[in-house]
């Protein structure tokens, strides 16, 4: 009898990833909200680059083939969309970007390019410190390191860290540390009622965090490839 062993299973790993895209809403006539955007890279120019960009069509009634040259027109400017909102699946075609829906709006916190070249390059930031409660709603994005909250972080809000998060007040939204590859990162927070932890990847949601540690000081780090979530003595 041939009897053979079926092969291992490769564990999956699931990673958590979370972008802030910018919303494209176009109004006619076109060719002049192009001109508003040429004249927005004319002073910054490749601020759009390798950003997350979405086109909102609601407020305009395109066709199949102006969505097309509407697109061609926008990548010609090094602006990629990665996915259309507020326009009917058929309009699209087979080579477009995917309808995407579900989307909500967040607060996008970014620091303006500046207008001169400093005589001196300032040091970059390694932490970011919030003094105000993060709000549902808001997404704060801060890859280069760590980041502080001196409230809470409300139900529906997320902050996405390079490094280390540290919440003083309340969790109830999402929280993503080590978004870099960084496994030693860890959440801390004084009261734990999170809907979703993460650092580097490995994850878990609201119902797979212990009972015995919810509602109180908490901690959350990587061994290997498990996290952990221990109360704060």
């Amino acid at each position: 009898m041939d009897v053979r062993a079926d092969p291992p299973r490769q564990m999956v790993r699931l990673r958590g990833r979370s972008y802030v895209a910018f919303v494209f809403s176009p109004v006619v006539p076109i060719v002049e909200w192009l001109a508003e955007i040429d004249a927005t890279l004319a002073r910054s120019p490749g601020f759009f680059v390798g950003k997350p960009i979405v086109l909102d069509l609601a407020a305009v009634d395109l066709s199949g083939p102006a969505i097309a040259h509407l697109l061609d027109s926008l990548n010609a400017r090094s602006i990629r969309v990665l996915g259309i909102e507020g326009v009917d699946e058929d309009r699209l075609g087979a080579n477009m970007p995917p309808l995407l829906t579900g989307g909500r709006a967040c607060v996008i916190t970014r620091n303006e390019p500046a207008q001169k070249p400093e005589p001196e390059l300032k040091p970059k930031p390694t932490s970011l410190l919030l003094a105000e409660p993060v709000r549902s709603g808001q997404s704060i994005v801060f890859a280069d390191g760590d980041v502080t909250v001196l409230g809470s972080v409300g139900s529906g809000a997320e902050i996405v860290a390079g490094g280390s998060i540290h919440i003083y007040g309340t969790l109830r939204g999402r929280a993503m540390a080590g978004v870099n590859g960084n496994s030693s990162a860890r959440i801390y927070c004084q009261k734990i009622e999170a809907e979703l932890l993460a650092i580097d990847g490995y994850y878990q949601t609201a119902e797979e965090i212990d009972e015995a540690v919810r509602n109180r000081p908490a901690q959350a780090w990587l061994q290997g490839d498990t996290m952990k979530i221990t109360p704060l003595n």
